[in-house]
């Protein structure tokens, strides 16, 4: 139950057309529905405007399943991140109207068209095409969160002629994810282009000094350009859902 589902069943119990116990009923599945091994948050909406995500890495496709049912049953989208092509299988062979995306590890249910909230544009920026799983996950994350999104692809500081190519685009976006390995220079170029807030993924591509993207989150983290943050190595999804915040506001 989102927001406007709370305000028309509260509508339809002072117009008479829901009784009271049935109202109590729904708003009873509110704080949390219980499975076997985990207890669904269906209140998170409400709280924060986004729905509980699923992450699936460590999870087995039965722990997927279970949690995606309860959203469902909460009449919520399902979105499960950091799913594997072999777990996706078992998912979508117990839930049929699951969809998958390899590149991203996506698995979700809910309507292909999700309806825009977000008031501009958010542009992923990829650095190479090594980083492009994780921008894919930013990608698809802020599209099923509801927004306008763009994806620049391949324009690493190695050519950056290929990056200033595309500077009215990157100058039009409300929020950028700039998606970076190795040295992780990119979000420090983009940042001094732009008066938007950019937000700095380190991706874990690169050889062996880069140290698994350590190496680029601490040169995303002492940023000249002040308009950068941070977030975690490999998290797209957390980049998505910052940037989506922002661009609602």
């Amino acid at each position: 139950m989102d927001a406007q589902r709370l305000r028309e069943l509260l509508e339809a119990v002072r117009d008479g057309e829901v009784e009271i116990d049935h109202a109590a009923d729904r708003l009873s599945e509110l704080p949390f529905l219980d499975t076997s091994q985990a207890r669904i948050d269906t209140h998170r909406v409400l709280r924060q405007g986004i729905p509980e995500v699923i992450y699936g890495e460590f999870k087995t496709p039965e722990q997927i399943i279970q949690a995606a049912t309860a959203l469902r049953q909460a009449g919520q989208e399902v979105l499960a991140t950091r799913v594997d092509a072999e777990k996706a299988a078992e998912v979508q062979a117990a839930l049929p109207e699951c969809n998958f995306d390899p590149m991203s590890r996506l698995l979700w249910i809910g309507n292909e068209d999700v309806p825009l909230q977000g008031k501009g544009t958010i542009l992923v920026v990829s650095a190479g095409s090594a980083d492009l799983p994780v921008a894919s996950e930013a990608v698809g994350v802020a599209r099923r969160f509801g927004n306008k999104v763009e994806l620049l692809q391949d324009v690493g500081v190695a050519g950056l002629h290929r990056l200033l190519a595309s500077h009215e685009l990157i100058r039009s976006a409300q929020v950028l994810i700039v998606v970076a390995g190795m040295e992780g220079a990119l979000p420090s170029v983009i940042g001094g282009l732009v008066d938007k807030p950019v937000i700095a993924v380190p991706t874990s591509v690169g050889y062996g000094a880069s140290l698994g993207g350590v190496t680029a989150m601490l040169g995303m983290l002492t940023s000249c350009a002040s308009n950068v943050t941070t977030v975690n190595i490999d998290n797209g999804f957390g980049a998505a859902h910052v940037a989506t915040l922002i661009n609602r506001l």
